[in-house]
């Protein structure tokens, strides 16, 4: 097995295992190899007053399994519902696609995974948001 591996820029930071991490001045990469560790890139993170949108909504949740504050077993059932209600809206292949990375990435406790796959679905949420608002 061969880790997470994350690509930092300069300056950027990322919380691992609820202590915030500050990449130095040049670009570096971190293999994460314990199995489990709770990793956020803090650029990817969802503050509590953007959770306005469906989709936004089902990230924070495993945003807040990432952080550390809360546990995966009780976000687990949670997730899944939030994912099977998405994907009785977001019905093109695409979004299919990514639903079921997310879904199959909760069963197996791969949240970063999970986040990754729902992070993809926000472009396209705004735009069927943008399209409904005019």
């Amino acid at each position: 097995m061969s880790g997470l591996v994350l690509k930092l820029g300069p300056r950027e930071r990322v919380l691992i295992n609820g202590a915030v991490i500050e990449n130095c001045e040049r670009r570096s990469k971190l293999a994460i190899m314990t199995p489990g560790a709770h990793i956020l890139r803090l650029r990817d993170a969802i503050h509590p007053e953007q959770v306005n949108t469906p989709v936004r909504r089902v990230c924070y949740i495993v945003q807040l399994v990432l952080s550390g504050d809360a546990a995966p077993a009780e976000a687990r059932l949670q997730l899944l519902r939030g994912v099977e209600q998405l994907s009785q809206v977001l019905i093109d292949p695409d979004s299919r696609a990514l639903l079921a990375q997310a879904s199959q990435a909760v069963l197996e406790d791969q949240y970063y995974q999970a986040l990754k796959a729902l992070r993809a679905l926000l472009p396209r949420e705004e735009r069927l948001l943008a399209a409904a608002r005019s």
